[in-house]
């Protein structure tokens, strides 16, 4: 089996704004001593070099991208977004929506990133690696097409979606999301269109507020092509793959993809500043390892992970070298340091049983 793996040094090199944590600096809020945003390069690059040092690296196909043209970002996003987008990102940087600043030459760092997610989708379409991973920043799935918000400038997956159905390679795409934080933007796009599945696995009343309810199912033609499972804080592995196996399983076989995309973020893990979770890493490679079971059962195996959120520069290495090692088949281990302190973590048996039966609950209410 051949794995690709996506990744460019450049896209570390994206920055964002004077932020203390989540919030402007100015008034009260002073600045911090790293500096910016939580969304920075570091859970990336030591993810990265973890990989390298274990050897993990040389085990896969690596690559990197052409920037994503615009033509591609057009099937997405207005022409009058990308053209603010661009004009300010030629000028000094800045901010266009909630929590998505860019320094100078954030744009093309932005389609960048989407252009490593297109090319990782072509390169299993295509029959090139049989599964891949797209190491993309600055991440995409909170991007609408003329509003980003939530560290997103361009909607990754949905450009890769459009650029491999524009080249005919694919009819059905799933998209299942299990960043901790709703994919709002993904939902968007595709919220009325019954060719693309989204499904989004997040903590409820995170992140936007004001989205990822159970009853947002899809509207016109997409009606039924959207499922939110909104878990309560605190659920933790258990809940995790159970959650896997009653609701993403059965809805994703019955709607027969010709390839599955999984916005993969880290930020579930347990010690994620931006969440109330207890997924550990060896969650993330018993997720990945159910997916791609079921991949190979209904379309051949393409499966594609684009990295998005994560931001425990400690965990997301060892989060992150699970799931490659699981996608790719590998057995060179990066052996989970804080597992037994953050198994003793996990929910005991009478909240596990709780969240059990809520996700049950829940799967009764999609009709799963």
């Amino acid at each position: 089996m051949t794995t690709g793996f996506f990744w460019d040094e450049r896209t570390f090199w994206h920055a964002g704004g004077n932020y203390a944590f989540t919030m402007p600096l100015g008034g009260l809020v002073q600045p911090l001593a790293a500096g910016g945003l939580p969304e920075s390069p570091e859970t990336k690059r030591r993810l990265k070099n973890l990989m390298d040092v274990t050897g993990l690296t040389r085990e896969l196909d690596v690559r990197s991208a052409p920037e994503a043209t615009r033509e591609q970002l057009l099937r997405v996003h207005p022409e009058h977004y990308l053209n603010t987008f661009k004009d300010l990102s030629d000028d000094r940087g800045g901010e266009l929506g909630d929590c998505a600043p860019f320094a100078k030459g954030g744009y093309e760092l932005a389609a960048l990133s989407a252009g490593l997610c297109i090319a990782a989708v072509d390169a299993v379409l295509t029959g090139q690696v049989n599964n891949a991973y797209s190491l993309s920043r600055p991440p995409g799935h909170h991007c609408l097409p003329d509003d980003p918000n939530g560290f997103c400038l361009l909607a990754n997956i949905a450009i890769a979606i459009e650029a491999a159905k524009a080249n005919g390679q694919a009819g059905h795409v799933v998209v299942l999301d299990w960043d901790v934080h709703h994919g709002n933007g993904t939902e968007a796009i595709f919220y009325d269109r019954d060719d693309v599945l989204t499904l989004s696995f997040h903590q409820e009343g995170n992140y936007p507020l004001n989205t990822g309810g159970i009853d947002d199912r899809g509207q016109g033609k997409g009606k039924g092509h959207n499922i939110n499972l909104p878990l309560p804080a605190g659920a933790g592995h258990t809940a995790y793959l159970h959650a896997i196996d009653r609701v993403a399983v059965p809805a994703i076989r019955a709607f027969q993809p010709d390839i599955i995309i999984v916005a993969c973020g880290y930020d579930a893990a347990v010690i994620d500043p931006l969440s109330s979770m207890l997924a550990t890493a060896d969650t993330f490679r018993q997720l990945t390892l159910k997916i791609k079971v079921l991949a190979a059962e209904i379309c051949d195996g393409k499966l594609v992970l684009v990295h998005e959120g994560g931001y425990s520069e400690v965990y997301v290495p060892f989060c992150g070298h699970a799931t490659i090692e699981a996608l790719s088949g590998s057995s060179t281990a990066a052996p989970d340091p804080f597992a037994k302190a953050f198994g003793s973590r996990q929910p005991k048996s009478r909240f596990d049983a709780f969240l059990i039966a809520e996700v049950d609950r829940m799967a009764g209410l999609l009709d799963l």
